[in-house]
């Protein structure tokens, strides 16, 4: 299966104190500037930042707060890397605004979706906007799986583009709303999403569906992120959403090389 377009390695950049995976926890200005441009140098071509975890069970920051974080981390990046794409990870439309019109933000990644308010937001301000899978699934087959979220993929994508948004990108949402066996299905059934028409991101990097089943934490999950994101490759992802930038570029490099 042969693609025109090289898929691209979005790196994460978490400005919070309790993301589920320790070491993508950037507390202070040096921590921000120094994983910014290591992701840069190994290959990044986005760099996703979020002020407000959405691990399973967290309790979200106040708007204010996450308001604060988020633009004080802009700052910094904006002053440091002026002409890096930047990827707001927020399911506030309020938040999405300020990001996109005090520091240009290119892409609005909202985990939650289904938020007409971020809707119009989005529309209004021609940006990017990465539209997730998050509600519960509860299927009883893998084509009833299928089924679901390409439902609604078309209904939440019918009324984005209706209110004039066009630049849309797809997240399947592993991890949000899905059993361990639907997670595995999903990522199996990737391919069948690029029907609709959208580039497709995946975002699987050290999540409950690799430390659980091999029975490790998140800080030893990184091999199996590694076969994970190469499985998504052959799903035809275009954008690995990923904490560790080499290796998912390595994992690009390679299957580059074999898919010819």
């Amino acid at each position: 299966m042969n693609t025109s377009k090289k898929p691209v390695i979005m790196g994460i950049v978490n400005i919070t104190p309790d993301s589920f995976f320790e070491a993508s926890r950037c507390q202070d200005d040096e921590k921000i500037i120094a994983q910014t441009t290591k992701m840069l140098a190994q290959g990044a071509s986005i760099i996703d930042v979020g002020a407000c975890s959405t691990r399973p069970g967290s309790a979200p920051v106040s708007e204010e707060e996450e308001m604060r974080r988020m633009r004080h981390a802009l700052h910094i990046i904006r002053s440091q890397f002026p002409d890096v794409t930047l990827s707001i990870d927020t399911f506030r439309a309020s938040v999405a605004q300020m990001s996109v019109k005090e520091f240009g933000a290119q892409i609005i990644n909202d985990v939650y979706g289904c938020d007409e308010k971020m809707y119009d937001t989005v529309a209004k301000l021609g940006c990017s906007y990465v539209l997730m899978h998050c509600k519960e699934v509860n299927s009883t087959s893998h084509e009833e799986l299928l089924k679901k979220i390409f439902t609604f993929f078309a209904t939440e994508i019918e009324k984005l583009t209706s209110k004039g948004l066009k630049d849309i990108i797809v997240d399947p949402g592993f991890g949000f709303g899905k059993t361990m066996e639907e997670n595995f299905a999903l990522l199996n059934m990737t391919s069948q999403l690029k029907s609709l028409g959208y580039p497709i991101l995946v975002g699987i990097s050290r999540k409950r569906m690799i430390w659980q089943t091999l029975d490790i934490t998140p800080a030893e999950a990184l091999n199996g992120t590694t076969v994970l994101n190469t499985l998504a490759l052959t799903q035809g992802a275009d954008i690995l959403r990923v904490h560790d930038v080499l290796e998912a570029s390595q994992c690009v490099e390679l299957y580059g090389k074999y898919n010819i």
